[in-house]
């Protein structure tokens, strides 16, 4: 499965699940969600004030199209036909299946805590497990979304058959940093990522690092793997010798190709600098520097905050003062650059 990676401002950490053929998605977030249903075409989005809870809705783009006039006949239209169970079908379909269909009919209506009660009536479906996880880590449910996730790895071979049945597919959207996000199937290497996000959530590093390192072992290749375990690692362990190394042996040979290889050739830097090789940290952070299309801003920002530290400790005093003005011109508030400059 290809890896594919995206920019975003810097939030808290959350998760975005997108639905279906026709584009529709629920995008879940700390403080709220963002819920995108419907075909292509134009969108509208409703948000809540001071809750960051958005409903956008997407009208057809088909000639001859009506737009729905209420918010009722909205959602329901933006519902793929597969999740409307004719009379001999649900005759046919076990509870535990419809209580499933009925959770994707209330994701498509924004209705997440309806949903959730749907899916916890249908445990022994791995895509209803793996469905009731990302909402239940959505609202903070930490428990909760460990136990789903763990029902789900239990069944991770089912994973993904209703989703087919039903014509939905389920990507689920995972914060490796603060700067880089990256989409992953419902799958066994999806359940182990966002089971790493809970353990980290919940302070319980080993747990965590446990299962970056199963899936890295899988797959020694994987940068997403690489790149959360980098940044796991330096976020329990800042002070640490031994994991300054690990970091550094994890980003070996890692070339600036993606966002998500200029994100770990960042923490290859800070590891080098911690190790006192300061030289080969500017180098690192320099070489991760010169490709700026395709990285936010912000990972850029940091990219260069991290070079100032290098350059204080080689002692080019003047340059530090240059580039901390820079970064003070482009954005007064990141990090303490200010207090750096005696402002």
């Amino acid at each position: 499965m290809g890896v594919r990676f995206w920019r975003r401002v810097k939030i808290a950490p959350g998760v975005t699940l997108n639905l279906s053929k026709k584009s529709a998605s629920m995008s879940f977030g700390p403080r709220g969600a963002k819920f995108t249903v419907g075909p292509h075409g134009k969108r509208t989005t409703i948000g809540a004030t001071g809750t960051g809870l958005f409903y956008t809705k997407v009208h057809s783009k088909k000639k001859g199209t009506q737009r729905p006039s209420s918010s009722q006949s909205q959602s329901q239209s933006t519902q793929p036909d597969t999740l409307n169970l004719g009379f001999l079908q649900k005759l046919s379909t076990s509870e535990e299946e419809k209580a499933l269909v009925d959770g994707l009919r209330e994701i498509y209506c924004a209705n997440e805590d309806a949903a959730l009660k749907h899916l916890e009536q249908a445990t022994n479906l791995a895509d209803a497990t793996y469905l009731a996880a990302v909402i239940s880590l959505n609202n903070n449910q930490l428990d909760n979304s460990e136990k789903y996730f763990l029902m789900a790895e239990q069944k991770h071979q089912q994973l993904g058959t209703y989703f087919n049945k039903y014509e939905v597919s389920a990507i689920m959207s995972l914060p490796i940093t603060n700067e880089v996000y990256v989409k992953v199937d419902p799958n066994l290497r999806g359940v182990l990522l966002g089971l790493a996000e809970v353990y980290q959530a919940q302070g319980a590093w080993q747990d965590a690092v446990r299962c970056l390192q199963r899936l890295r072992k899988s797959d020694p290749d994987d940068v997403a793997v690489k790149l959360s375990l980098a940044e796991l690692l330096m976020e329990a362990h800042p002070d640490s010798k031994s994991v300054s190394q690990t970091v550094v042996e994890i980003a070996t040979g890692i070339e600036n190709e993606t966002e998500a290889d200029a994100a770990l050739m960042l923490y290859k830097g800070k590891a080098l600098r911690q190790l006192g090789l300061a030289t080969a940290a500017r180098d690192t952070l320099t070489a991760a520097l010169r490709r700026k299309k395709g990285r936010s801003n912000e990972l850029l920002r940091y990219l260069r905050y991290e070079r100032v530290l290098v350059y204080d400790d080689l002692g080019q005093k003047t340059r530090v003062r240059s580039e901390l003005e820079k970064l003070y011109a482009e954005d007064p508030s990141f990090e303490d650059v200010a207090e750096k400059l005696g402002l």
